[in-house]
């Protein structure tokens, strides 16, 4: 996801995204760990994605 696309979601859809983004990101981590994914850059991504939730979020909360 990229950033644009994030600024543009409203608070509460970016909430709901972050959660199930956290909820999936633990479970490709929990899966990799068990059996490794095809693709291990995946969990890297989806981290990066959590932290810029995150960020914009924050932004949000620091500007109200």
């Amino acid at each position: 996801m990229k950033i644009k696309e994030v600024k543009e979601l409203e608070t509460k859809d970016l909430v709901e995204k972050l959660e199930n983004a956290v909820e999936a990101y633990d479970k490709m981590k929990f899966n990799h760990n068990v059996s490794p994914l095809e693709n291990p850059s995946q969990i890297k991504s989806a981290r990066r994605d959590i932290a810029r939730m995150q960020t914009e979020l924050r932004q949000r909360e620091l500007n109200k």
